[in-house]
């Protein structure tokens, strides 16, 4: 794990490892019980609440999308809270669940990835 003032959330959602080449063992944050669970008591997404776990972190989460609606549910994570309960049941989560792959881990297999705009 990368150590420094700045830390900023490498696909904060999770969003890199849904793609093909990732391996069997790649995980779908989104849909985890967990996080479905805090999302609805909430009334938010579960990927607002992944956001809003990073910020409070102190990482700079910066999503990406090219959908509108992503775009503004994305922003709209500074007017709620996690409670102590929520956010250590998030910081229990498997590492790969929440952090996507170790950008200290060379993969070139995947530099020729081609990645979906949509």
């Amino acid at each position: 794990m990368r150590n420094s003032a700045f830390s900023p959330a490498w696909s904060p959602i999770g969003g890199i490892t849904f793609y093909d080449g990732w391996g069997e063992d790649r995980v779908n944050v989104l849909e985890d019980e967990a996080i479905a669970a805090i999302a609805k008591e909430h009334g938010r997404s579960p990927a607002q609440v992944l956001l809003r776990w990073h910020l409070l972190q102190g990482r700079s989460a910066i999503p990406k999308s090219t959908n509108p609606g992503r775009i503004a549910e994305n922003f709209a994570v500074f007017d709620f809270e996690l409670s102590a309960a929520e956010l250590a049941v998030i910081d229990g989560l498997d590492r790969a669940k929440r952090y996507g792959p170790d950008l200290d881990v060379p993969r070139p297999q995947m530099f020729n990835l081609v990645i979906p705009e949509n």
